[in-house]
């Protein structure tokens, strides 16, 4: 039987709720996007624009679904990735700045949703293409891209697959599928970016 759990993101709640003391890491960190496959990050500035965007998401690893949502603010000096659970306590909360990448995660989320490489998955996911080539490059991987999706592949095997869909207005407003094969899961994004 799969296991369903459900949190509530609301911005308003990033102070509130408890979390597991912050993970910190330095400036030159890499994230993984697949096991010992590091991302070497671009900056938020890299995006290119301004995003507030509030997302749906689901994920599915071994046989388990997970339902959450979360609030993603880029800034050119600032990502912040907020989730929390059904009681408004804080689940996770991902800050990336020029110093480096800060993560706090809840001593009861899943193991396997890490979120350093929830981030690693985002910027894959988000950033321009050119940036995405320059991060995955260092790993031995390559972008693949075409209008309505993006591969990235390591020795010619798919490590991350993502399909767009194009009903949205933009890659911040509608829905996205994608599977992190490096790490087991898919994800369903649904995405709303606020005005």
């Amino acid at each position: 039987m799969k296991v369903m759990k459900r949190w509530s993101a609301l911005f308003l709640l990033l102070l509130s709720g408890c979390a597991a003391p912050a993970e910190v890491r330095g400036r030159d960190h890499a994230t993984l996007f697949a096991p010992n496959r590091s991302l070497a990050l671009p900056q938020p500035a890299d995006l290119g624009r301004s995003v507030q965007a509030m997302q749906l998401i689901t994920v599915q690893r071994d046989g388990d679904t997970y339902v959450f949502e979360g609030q993603i603010s880029i800034t050119p000096e600032r990502f912040l990735l907020v989730g929390t659970d059904p009681m408004g306590r804080r689940a996770m909360t991902v800050t990336w700045t020029e110093a480096g990448v800060t993560t706090e995660s809840a001593p009861w989320m899943p193991s396997a949703l890490r979120p350093d490489s929830m981030l690693a998955d985002i910027v894959m996911l988000y950033w321009p293409e050119d940036v995405v080539r320059r991060a995955i490059a260092p790993a031995g991987a390559e972008l693949v891209v075409n209008a309505k999706s993006r591969t990235v592949r390591i020795d010619g095997r798919d490590v991350l697959h993502v399909d767009y869909d194009q009903s949205g207005t933009g890659p911040w407003t509608g829905s996205l599928h994608y599977a992190n094969h490096g790490w087991g899961y898919e994800i369903t994004v649904r995405s709303v970016e606020a005005p």
